[in-house]
């Protein structure tokens, strides 16, 4: 008898496979573990062609922990990390004049040589202007000469806070011995006294 329209053929191979089938428990599926927040990841070993037995595998080195966060709150003051040191920044100007050879300039015993007035310049004149000057007394072989700037706004004036820094032009560096800021009878904190290196040869 012929049973959905299957062959004898067709009936005898079923019979067989049925014959060697055996039922078999089904095996429950073990949960996935849970991972702990924060975890290693596991290291992926890549294998290279080409390369001799036991030189032929990379490993990706593991993921380091991320550092805790550092509580903060608002108005707390930032404290700097061990083995470092906040510090305030270097201003660009020569060193100062000598406090003896400062006195003698400003007592006018080491004699103020020449003269220089910016007022009335803007910076770029007033930085050119200064330039010129300091190079050409140092040619006459002057070793001291004032520059007034004048105090400005506050005393905190373009030409007086920008004097040292051009001063401070390495181009200069072989001719400005230093600076510092002239006696009152001189100008006070709105000129400066320059004292020259002497020339070499």
């Amino acid at each position: 008898m012929k049973r959905f329209g299957l062959k004898d053929e067709d009936l005898k191979l079923w019979h067989l496979v049925t014959a060697t089938v055996r039922p078999h428990a089904l095996k429950k599926k073990k949960p996935a573990p849970v991972k702990p927040p924060f975890a290693q990841p596991e290291i992926e070993t890549v294998t290279i062609k080409g390369l001799p037995e036991g030189q032929n595998t990379l490993s990706a080195p593991r993921i380091e922990r991320p550092l805790p966060l550092v509580p903060f709150k608002i108005g707390e003051a930032v404290r700097p990390q061990s083995g470092f040191r906040l510090s305030e920044a270097t201003t660009f100007a020569p060193d100062p004049i000598e406090p003896k050879r400062k006195r003698r300039i400003s007592r006018e015993r080491d004699p103020i040589e020449a003269r220089l007035d910016l007022h009335g310049l803007n910076q770029i004149q007033a930085e050119q202007r200064l330039k010129a000057f300091v190079q050409q007394a140092w040619a006459n072989d002057y070793r001291a000469v004032l520059v007034i700037t004048g105090k400005g706004m506050a005393e905190n004036g373009i030409l007086k806070r920008n004097a040292p820094e051009w001063l401070s032009d390495p181009a200069l560096a072989h001719i400005v011995a230093g600076i510092s800021q002239a006696h009152a009878r001189h100008g006070g904190s709105g000129a400066l006294y320059v004292a020259l290196k002497r020339r070499q040869g």
